[in-house]
C-alpha cells in the first residue's frame, strides 16, 4: 500500500468528508483531494517523473503545501524544501537531493525559480495566493499546457516517498529518505494512539517541510479520517481567530509555540468561552513541566507530549489520553517503535539506567541518503542511536535528558542544558529559556543561558541565580544569565542550542566598564592579579574571563582578607561580576557593622556588676570601661 492509497481509500469511502480547510479557500473533500493528487501525478508524469524521482516544492504553508506533498508522493519522491531558504541554501538542497522538477509559488518570490533554472530542472511555477475556483489546479498551466499523463499508480510501499534532511546544526545535514511503508505506519500509530475519528479536526500550525506537521498532522489525520486547517504557519494574531473559525479539536506544535498559546490563555477564554480542545499535542523539542502546567491550565485540555524525529517517520513514543497515565517530563511509551536505551559499547541497559536512546521499528529509515558511514555509524546490532541521552522508568516510561551533542562538559562536570531550562522555566517571571555551552579557556566548556520574561515584567538576573541554586547543584548553574527579548529559532521553532553561542556571543562580551568605588578597585585588582590579565572591567563574567572554582575561591579569600568579612567560598558563583561581588562586600561589611554597634550597645546596658560575672564565665579578662 502506498500513501495514495490512503487517499482514494478515503475518497472511495466518505468522498463527501471534510480533508483540508484553509482561511480564504473552498472546502476540500476526501473526493476533492483526490482529484487534486490525481491532477498532479498527471502533470509531473507529464515532465517525466517517475517512481523515485526527487521533486522539490518551495511553496509557503496552506493548501499547496498539502496537497503537493500527496501528489507528488503519488508519483515520485517528494523533497519539500523552507521558502525561506537563500539562494546559496536552495542550490545545496536541489543538488544534493538531485532534484529534476521544482515546484515554486510565483506570487512567493525568492530564490528558488532562478537557481532551480540555473541548474537546468523543470521548474513548475503556481500561483499559491490565488483563490481556487473548486476544481483541480491546473498544475501544468505554465509549463505544456493541455499535456496530462497518467493518474496515480504503481508504486510500491517499499519506493521512497519523502526526501528530508537533518537540521544539520553541527554539521553537514544528511539525506533522510523515507518510504511509503514507513509514513504509513508512523501516521497510523498516530492517528490510533490520538483516537482520530471523522469528527476530529486538527489547526496545523506546523511547517510542511517539516516531519512534525507532514506526517504528525496531516498523514495522521487522513489515517484518521478526520480534517486538517492549513494555515500559513503560527501567529499569535491570529490563532484565536482561526480557532473561532474552523473549532478545531486538536493542534500539534513544539514547546515555543505552546508558550505562546498559554499566553493567550485570557484572550481564549473571553472570546471562546465554549471552545474545547479535545486535547493538545506536543512534539519535537522537550516540553517543561511549567509549560504543561500553563496550557493546561490555560486552555482547559490535556496536553499529550510525544517524542519523535525525522528518521524515524516522527512519532516513536507519546503519554496516552487520558485516562492513562501522563507523566509530566516524560514522552510516555513506545508508540510507534520499540524503544530500548544503550550504552556507549553497544550494551542495552535496564531499568532507570541512562544511556542512548535506541530505536527499531516499521517506521525507521532503512539508512541515510548517499553516505555509508553516517548509516554505519547510526545503527548498532539493527537499533539506531538517536543521539538523545534517558532512561526509561519501570512503567516503561521515556525520560529524556538531553542530546549526546549538546550536553555541557563544564571541567569534567557533565550539564544537561535541558534541566537547567526547566528551572528556569518554574520560575513566575521567565516565559522563556535556553541553556548552552560556550568555549571556555580552562574548564573547556562553560554553561550560560538566556531568558525571554514574561510580559510586563523583568527579572533581575541575581533573582535569577539565586533561584536556581535552590533547584539545582552548584556545577549547573550558568556563569551568566542574559535576558533577551526573543531566543533564536529554527524554522519549525525549536531553540537549536548549538547554533545560539554563533548567534548571540554578543551578550557574553560586555563593553568595558571600569572600577568606580573603592571596593571594585579593590576587588578588580585582586582579579586582575590571579587571572593574570590587564583589564577586566566591572560587567565581565569572572568565569568567561577564565576564572574556575580554584582561582574563585583564591578571588574571595583575598577579598576576606581586605575588607574584614567573611564571604562563603562561594560567593564568586552567586556574583560572578566585579560589580555584583562589590555589592555583596557593602552588605556584609554593613551586616558586621550593624553587629557589632549591637554588641557594644548591649553591652554598655550591663551592669559593671553583670559584665564581670559574664567574662569570668568566659575566662577572660575585664576591659576598663570608659
Amino acid at each position: 500500500m502506498n500513501l495514495s492509497s490512503l487517499v482514494e481509500a478515503r475518497a472511495l469511502a466518505e468522498p463527501q468528508s471534510l480533508a483540508l480547510l484553509a482561511p480564504g479557500q473552498p472546502v476540500i473533500t476526501a473526493a476533492d483531494l483526490w482529484r487534486e493528487v490525481q491532477a498532479l501525478a498527471r502533470a509531473l508524469d507529464a515532465v517525466g517523473a517517475a517512481p523515485g524521482t526527487p521533486v522539490a516544492t518551495v511553496l509557503p504553508n496552506g493548501l499547496d503545501a498539502a496537497i503537493s506533498f500527496l501528489g507528488v508522493a503519488a508519483k515520485a519522491a517528494c523533497v519539500p524544501l523552507n521558502p525561506g531558504l537563500s539562494a546559496d541554501e536552495i542550490r545545496f538542497y536541489l543538488g544534493d537531493t538531485r532534484a529534476r522538477i521544482v515546484i515554486v509559488d510565483k506570487a512567493l518570490g525568492g530564490p528558488a525559480s532562478a537557481t532551480a533554472r540555473d541548474l537546468g530542472l523543470t521548474v513548475i511555477e503556481i500561483d499559491a495566493s490565488k483563490p481556487r475556483n473548486g476544481g483541480p489546479r491546473d498544475w501544468l498551466a505554465d509549463v505544456r499546457p493541455g499535456q496530462s499523463g497518467p493518474a496515480a499508480a504503481g508504486l510500491a510501499a517499499g519506493d521512497v516517498a519523502l526526501i528530508l534532511h537533518t537540521s544539520g546544526t553541527t554539521s553537514r545535514p544528511k539525506l533522510v529518505p523515507l518510504t511509503h511503508a514507513n509514513l504509513l505506519a508512523s501516521a497510523r500509530n498516530i492517528a490510533t494512539g490520538l483516537g482520530l475519528e471523522s469528527a476530529d479536526r486538527c489547526l496545523n500550525v506546523m511547517p510542511l517541510f517539516h516531519i512534525h506537521g507532514l506526517v504528525g498532522v496531516l498523514l495522521a489525520s487522513l489515517a484518521g479520517g478526520s480534517g486538517v486547517v492549513c494555515t500559513r504557519g503560527f501567529s499569535d494574531a491570529t490563532f484565536i481567530d482561526w480557532v473561532g473559525e474552523f473549532q478545531p479539536t486538536w493542534y500539534s506544535a513544539v514547546p515555543a509555540i505552546h508558550q505562546a498559546v498559554a499566553a493567550l490563555a485570557d484572550r481564549y477564554r473571553s472570546r471562546l468561552p465554549r471552545h474545547r480542545f479535545r486535547f493538545i499535542r506536543s512534539s519535537s523539542a522537550a516540553l517543561s513541566p511549567a509549560t504543561l502546567r500553563m496550557l493546561e491550565a490555560g486552555t482547559g485540555a490535556p496536553v499529550i507530549e510525544a517524542y519523535g524525529m525525522t528518521e524515524a517517520s516522527h512519532q516513536m513514543a507519546s503519554n496516552p489520553l487520558p485516562p492513562g497515565l501522563r507523566k509530566p517530563g516524560s514522552v510516555g511509551v513506545t508508540a510507534g517503535a520499540e524503544v530500548a536505551i544503550m550504552d556507549g559499547q553497544g550494551s542495552l541497559l535496564g531499568v532507570d539506567q541512562t544511556g542512548e536512546v535506541v530505536i527499531r521499528g516499521p517506521g525507521v529509515m532503512a539508512a541515510y541518503g548517499g553516505e555509508v558511514g553516517a548509516t554505519r555509524a547510526a545503527f548498532t546490532a539493527g537499533w539506531f542511536r538517536t543521539g538523545d541521552l534517558g532512561c526509561l522508568d519501570a512503567d516503561g516510561y521515556l525520560f529524556l535528558s538531553g542530546r549526546l551533542k549538546e550536553i555541557v562538559n563544564r571541567g569534567g562536570e557533565k550539564v544537561s542544558p535541558r534541566e537547567v531550562d526547566e528551572a528556569l522555566l518554574e520560575h513566575p517571571e521567565v516565559g522563556q529559556a535556553a541553556a548552552f555551552g560556550i568555549p571556555h579557556p580552562t574548564l573547556g566548556e562553560d554553561l550560560v543561558a538566556v531568558v525571554v520574561p514574561r510580559p510586563g515584567v523583568e527579572p533581575a538576573v541575581p533573582e535569577l541565580r539565586e533561584f536556581l541554586f535552590a533547584r539545582l547543584a552548584g556545577h549547573k548553574i550558568p556563569s551568566t544569565i542574559a535576558i533577551v527579548d526573543e531566543i533564536p529559532k529554527g524554522p519549525t521553532g525549536k531553540v537549536q542550542r548549538s547554533a545560539l553561542y554563533g548567534r548571540l556571543q554578543h551578550l557574553f562580551t560586555p563593553a568595558f566598564v571600569a572600577p568606580v568605588t573603592d571596593i571594585e578597585r579593590g576587588i578588580d585588582g585582586i582579579v586582575r592579579g590571579i587571572l593574570r590579565c590587564d583589564t577586566v572591567g566591572v560587567h565581565a563574567n569572572f568565569f568567561a574571563l577564565g576564572g574556575d572554582s580554584l582561582t574563585g575561591v583564591q578571588v574571595v579569600a583575598a577579598i576576606n582578607r581586605e575588607q574584614g568579612i567573611e564571604l562563603p567560598a562561594t560567593a564568586l558563583f552567586h556574583h560572578p561580576t566585579i560589580a555584583e561581588l562589590a555589592r555583596a562586600v557593602e552588605a556584609a561589611r554593613a551586616a558586621a557593622g550593624t553587629s557589632r554597634t549591637e554588641l557594644a550597645q548591649e553591652i554598655d546596658a550591663l551592669s559593671d556588676e553583670e559584665v564581670l560575672r559574664a567574662l569570668a564565665a568566659e575566662g577572660d579578662t575585664p576591659p576598663e570601661r570608659a
